[in-house]
């Protein structure tokens, strides 16, 4: 599956659009590499995903996707 679409599909990135626009600045990347929106994900696959806040790693499998490391950035508010 497509890359952009499997972040729609699971819900992790709310449209397409955003999601083609995330990957193309380089905020979301497959085994450490800077990748296209059409890259074919595999299983086994690694995705980090950089949100302004927030920073996600999972793992592709079969059907989906498991977690390996999610970290939000704390702001402090003066």
């Amino acid at each position: 599956m497509r890359l952009d679409k499997f972040l729609k599909r699971h819900s992790l990135i709310k449209r397409r659009v955003i999601a083609q626009q995330m990957i193309k600045g380089g905020r979301v990347k497959v085994n450490k590499r800077a990748i296209k929106p059409s890259c074919e994900l595999k299983d086994g696959d690694e995705i980090e995903i950089f949100f302004g806040n927030r920073y996600l790693k999972i793992r592709v499998v079969a059907g989906g996707y498991e977690v390996l490391e999610d970290e939000r950035v704390k702001t402090e508010r003066f």
